[in-house]
């Protein structure tokens, strides 16, 4: 029986147990501290390799929604690079290939390459950028060169110069013991 008292013999006060309950539940308290304090240590430590996943996979989704301002016969076009398949050099301007239209810009095929390199474009040729995206297949020639095709059937002659490029276009690769001798 609890009584409002002292507390005798035999008795157990109000006051004690409350204060028990009351130390109890700061325990509690202390131990859910600890508890989401290492759980916050264990996500930051998993963090860095996770982050780095998280920053690539948005990096990844920017370049696909990127989009770049284009001037053509006195208008500013936007352009989504990710529509982009190909980048040809046409004297000293480029041209910028979508499956159904081209846009030309007054622009050298190394600046252009530059720019796009963080975007998924690899340059293949001293002429040529593909957006690796769209590259479905790659096959060697018989002269050190790689043919190699995009979305649409197009096909484009990969270079012995940038054949160490192709490397770019997966970041997984399963038998290519052969594939990129030399």
């Amino acid at each position: 029986m609890n009584t409002l008292g002292l507390g005798t013999a035999g008795e157990v006060s109000s006051l004690d147990c409350a204060g028990d309950a009351l130390v109890g539940r700061a325990v509690r308290h202390a131990d859910a501290e600890l508890v989401i304090e290492r759980d916050d240590r264990e996500r930051a430590a998993g963090a860095t390799s996770s982050t780095k996943n998280v920053l690539r996979l948005r990096a990844a989704a920017k370049a696909q929604a990127l989009r770049v301002a284009i001037k053509v016969r006195g208008k500013i076009l936007f352009i989504n690079l990710g529509d982009v398949v190909a980048v040809h050099a046409k004297g000293k301007c480029v041209s910028l290939r979508q499956n159904a239209s081209s846009y030309l810009l007054r622009e050298s095929i190394s600046v252009v390459a530059e720019r796009l390199e963080a975007h998924g474009f690899i340059r293949i040729h001293r002429s040529v950028l593909v957006n690796a995206s769209f590259v479905e297949e790659i096959w060697p020639l018989s002269t050190g060169e790689y043919c190699l095709r995009v979305e649409g059937g197009k096909e484009y002659t990969v270079t012995r110069t940038y054949k160490k490029n192709l490397q770019a276009l997966a970041e997984f690769w399963i038998g290519t013991g052969a594939l990129f001798p030399g």
